[in-house]
């Protein structure tokens, strides 16, 4: 029997709507089951992190690399430490004792002997017998013990950090300065960005308040942004003991949970507080707030979230953890959107008031109780302002437009064709920070190279005699004579082993490009001359050499990533709104939002303008997985306003207006409220710009101008001046496309709410509310007038 399959479609799309309808209604009704589940499983995460401790690693690993191979075939025969080794860096004034006195030397071998004492610690070595010369510099005043710990550098806490540099008190009673550097400085550097939040979260509740005008409707979203915050960090935080969570990895989540945290709750705040308007109770207006809004909120939870999925492509553990701690965050966003704020709504429904609709205004009868074409004459009377004037500009001359707002786009990502991927090191780190103070005393006495050394290994057919064996001798004779090699220690070998190694020290900087060219010039050339047979046995490895490796990895993978994700969201806007020329138009200024957005990065970070005024000395490297993270983020953002807003105009256009008209309702009556979601989110990003580290501030700047230019250029210009062009060519669907796409209804809006009888009015007059931020109707046009 043959079955209407349209029809097959809305059912299904009804039952996912009642699903929501249901989850909310649940939760609205039980709304102190909800809340103390919530504080449950608060209390049991921050009891896991009392326990267990929150944990990041900066640790690198790139599989089926030279420099993994590096390290997997050195760890093989040159067994060290789990930490492998740290610096303790000894320094004296110009004016104080020289390290080589005997009362200095007496009390740097006390202290060396104390910290060996600590736990953890399994190898110390004193700088007067560092393998391959004393690590003492030439002038005497700078020197460093190598230490070697039983834990990675994840589990390297700021208490161990703490009992390490206690233990060498000897060493500083004799007026000796004691810096620990490597994972040891990284642990007592980790930063802080609590004031980040606070700031985010005072700004966000001055936006709100403006808005809402109400202190409880206000706080609202704060609490659940501090919620989802909460768990999400303790989540990530945990993660971090099962993989290698990069300390910018939580950051990120924090700054990404927040912002649509509170998005999210006050897209479906503001729905409740209109279906109150309207005249349903607290429950009630809490199941269908999350039936519509919380269902679009859901939709755009997960395109975020499948945006952040296509990074699994670039294959590599970094990219993974960095993926995963922002989807952690906007899923847990989400959960708390469609449960614990139906559950505070009914709570505290006699306290966050309703928007009351304009006089005769109701969505009941819908546009098809005005003429199809209205315009200005059927608004006579009524004051155009706002984002409704800003649309109907548009409409007028929306090539004007258009040019305006592509130049403007163009102008700003020209910069990004310069963007190169580049390594940040230690010396980026603010000044007077444990590792930049290491870094810097130690690059002044012996070289820049010395905190990025390189470690060559090559495995010959058979064991070598020593470090004089002629096939050895070669390879070491190789290395030292070539440019841009500052020194290289004698040959490591193991008894009976076939594995040879080599310490490199570079001329330059672990930052600096020429490092990474070394790297390159060693494995394409040098080694495959000097090696026995030249079979490419030998590999490059240490930290530059695995960031060069991770940059190459990531520009390779950068346009399979970048082509999924595109597809992805425009697969997910074709499903959800049904025109293949709207998906790829959203694709389109997407990807022009985004190269905007890089611009902005490159000339701010890599260029150096204005990066004084955000707290930098100067221009930085930009790491090469920051576009690739910012690229998931900002595409997966963007879908939250581009749903809301043709959520608007589709329904608009369902109910009989022209495309033209269609547009300049849907962006009137989306305007305000995505101006302020927008406005809260891009102070939750600039916030994070008062942290110290580089990568954080690359985040926030870069996010914060991808989302006002998406707000204002693409939302306020772009997106109405194309779609007034295309008219009802916009909403083309061939018929066999129709007939695959599922039926999503984003917001519900095919589905009816209780009505009673007399509602009718034309929604024209409903664009702006005097009462908090304005939010589309419901597209039927079913909610019960008051």
């Amino acid at each position: 029997m043959a079955i209407d399959s349209g029809a097959a479609r809305r059912r299904r799309a009804e039952g996912k709507w009642r699903m929501f309808l249901a989850l909310g209604r649940w939760c609205a009704r039980r709304p102190k089951r909800v809340v103390a589940a919530w504080l449950l499983l608060l209390l049991a995460l921050g009891g896991a992190v009392l326990g267990y401790g929150r944990v990041t690693s900066e640790a690198v690993r790139i599989p089926g690399s030279d420099s993994q191979a590096a390290l997997d075939t050195a760890a093989g025969t040159f067994p060290g430490p789990a930490s492998g080794s740290q610096p303790l860096v000894l320094h004296t004034a110009p004016d104080g004792p020289v390290l080589t006195d005997e009362a200095a030397r007496a009390a740097v071998e006390h202290s060396a002997r104390a910290i060996a004492a600590v736990p953890h610690v399994v190898a110390v070595t004193s700088p007067y017998e560092h393998a391959g010369g004393p690590a003492v510099s030439r002038d005497g005043h700078t020197a460093y013990l190598t230490l070697g710990l039983d834990v990675t550098g994840r589990d390297i806490t700021p208490a161990l950090t703490g009992e390490i540099t206690d233990a060498a008190a000897p060493a500083r009673a004799a007026g000796i300065e004691v810096t620990p550097g490597g994972d040891l400085g990284a642990a007592v550097d980790r930063p802080d960005t609590g004031h980040s939040e606070l700031i985010g979260l005072a700004a966000a509740a001055v936006v709100l308040f403006l808005g809402f005008r109400k202190a409880a409707a206000a706080g609202l979203p704060l609490v659940i942004g501090i919620a989802g915050l909460a768990v999400s960090l303790a989540a990530t935080g945990l993660a971090g003991h099962l993989m290698d969570m990069p300390s910018s990895g939580t950051t990120i989540a924090a700054m990404i949970g927040l912002g649509v945290g509170i998005d999210y709750t006050l897209f479906s705040l503001t729905r409740f507080r209109e279906l109150r308007g309207r005249g349903l109770d607290g429950p009630e207006a809490a199941a269908f707030a999350t039936a519509t809004a919380g269902k679009a909120a859901a939709f755009a939870g997960c395109a975020v979230i499948a945006a952040l999925a296509g990074l699994a492509l670039g294959g590599l553990p970094l990219l993974h953890a960095l993926a995963l701690a922002p989807a952690v965050a906007v899923l847990v966003a989400v959960a708390a959107t469609l449960t614990l704020l139906p559950a505070l709504l009914s709570l505290l429904t006699r306290f966050l008031g309703a928007t009351a609709p304009a006089a005769g205004a109701d969505p009941a009868a819908g546009a098809s109780a005005a003429p199809a074409a209205a315009g200005p004459a059927a608004r006579a009377g009524r004051p155009v302002r706002g984002w409704e004037r800003v649309a109907e500009r548009v409409a007028a001359r929306p090539w004007r437009h258009l040019l305006a707002g592509l130049a403007l786009l163009l102008l700003l990502a020209a910069p990004a064709t310069g963007l190169a991927f580049g390594q940040l090191d230690a010396g980026d780190k603010p000044a007077g920070s444990a590792g930049r103070t290491a870094y810097e005393r130690l690059s002044a006495a012996f070289g820049p190279g010395v905190n990025g050394p390189l470690q060559v290994t090559d495995t010959l057919p058979t064991a070598p005699a020593g470090p004089q064996d002629p096939r050895v001798a070669k390879v070491s004779t190789a290395l030292a004579r070539t440019p841009g090699v500052a020194s290289v220690s004698p040959a490591q070998t193991a008894p009976g082993a076939r594995t040879v190694r080599w310490q490199v020290t570079p001329a330059t900087a672990p930052g600096d490009p020429a490092t990474a060219r070394l790297v390159r010039t060693l494995r394409a050339d040098v080694l495959p001359g000097a090696t026995a047979d030249g079979a490419g046995t030998a590999h490059v490895g240490g930290a530059p050499a695995a960031v060069a490796d991770l940059n190459d990895r990531l520009a390779d993978r950068l346009p399979a990533v970048i082509g999924v994700v595109v597809t992805v969201a425009a697969l997910l806007l074709l499903a959800a709104f049904r025109s293949p020329l709207l998906a790829l138009k959203a694709a389109v200024l997407n990807l022009l939002s985004v190269a905007a957005a890089y611009g902005v990065l490159t000339a701010v970070f890599q260029w150096g303008w204005g990066a004084r005024a955000i707290g930098l000395e100067g221009p930085v490297p930009v790491p090469g997985y920051v576009p690739l993270l910012m690229f998931a983020v900002l595409f997966g953002l963007s879908m939250d306003y581009e749903v809301f807003l043709l959520t608007a105009v589709r329904e608009r256009y369902l109910h009989g207006r022209n495309a033209r008209r269609a547009v300049v309702l849907g962006l009137a009556s989306t305007g305000r409220i995505i101006t302020s979601a927008a406005l809260i989110m891009v102070s939750v990003f600039l916030a994070y710009l008062l942290s110290d580290d580089p990568v954080v501030k690359m985040f926030g700047t870069g996010l914060a101008a991808a989302v006002a230019l998406d707000v204002t250029v693409v939302r306020g210009l772009l997106v109405p001046a194309t779609m007034a062009l295309l008219g009802d060519r916009g909403w083309w669907l061939p018929g066999w496309l129709d007939r695959v796409l599922p039926e999503l209804d984003i917001e519900g809006t095919a589905h009816t709410l209780p009505r009673p009888a007399g509602a009718g009015a034309d929604p024209d007059t409903g664009a702006d509310r005097p009462d908090g931020p304005a939010v589309p109707h419901s597209a039927a046009g079913t909610l019960p007038a008051r």
